[in-house]
């Protein structure tokens, strides 16, 4: 069986956007607004060197909120792909739940067992090609990342500017990471030093 790392991709690939309508930051709605991460293409490319499948598993509402079209997200994958290439590193899938349970229209509109914290971005991957729960990781930068993780029987890695509050949380709700690191660089390190 094969070995996963499964992404997040906003906040974990690619930087947050910020929408001054909302005052906060966003994913990128179209292709001009992705800006890969430093240091990540690096990161993933030793991943690809190890042998791991590197699969982004996103949320991504911003098709239900048609604040994006289908063909949006594409152009970012594109860029995401091409930016990837640069440094010989590719991505084996991606995976995203257009799905919100109260915004949006139909058919978008909805609850699903896709949408993380659900683990079914997940385990449809591991499904697909073969992945084995033990020597899989996925990495994000948000709590639901870390409950998608738990519940698909992969360790987790959160990326997080570590706070006080967020601990307390992580405890709150079962969602304490099998490690925390500052960015995808050091999560690769954590990965392939046997984590």
């Amino acid at each position: 069986m094969n070995r996963a790392v499964f992404l997040d991709r906003d906040g974990v690939v690619n930087r947050l956007v910020y929408d001054r309508e909302l005052m906060d930051y966003d994913s990128p709605v179209n292709a001009s607004q992705f800006r890969i991460i430093s240091g990540v293409p690096e990161a993933v490319k030793k991943l690809n060197d190890a042998g791991y499948k590197v699969i982004i598993v996103s949320n991504q509402p911003v098709i239900a909120k048609r604040k994006a079209t289908l063909k949006d997200l594409d152009g970012i994958n594109a860029r995401m792909e091409r930016e990837l290439r640069r440094k010989r590193a590719f991505l084996d899938d991606i995976r995203y739940c257009y799905h919100h349970p109260d915004m949006g229209a139909r058919p978008y509109r909805r609850k699903c067992r896709c949408r993380k914290p659900a683990p079914g971005l997940i385990t449809g991957a591991m499904k697909e090609h073969g992945i084995a729960k033990k020597g899989s990781f996925l990495v994000g930068d948000n709590l639901t990342d870390i409950l998608a993780g738990k519940r698909a029987g992969v360790e987790t890695i959160l990326i997080t500017a570590m706070k006080c509050e967020l601990c307390a949380l992580m405890e709150k709700m079962g969602a304490r990471p099998g490690h925390i690191v500052s960015d995808l660089g050091e999560a690769v390190r954590v990965i392939l030093r046997g984590a």
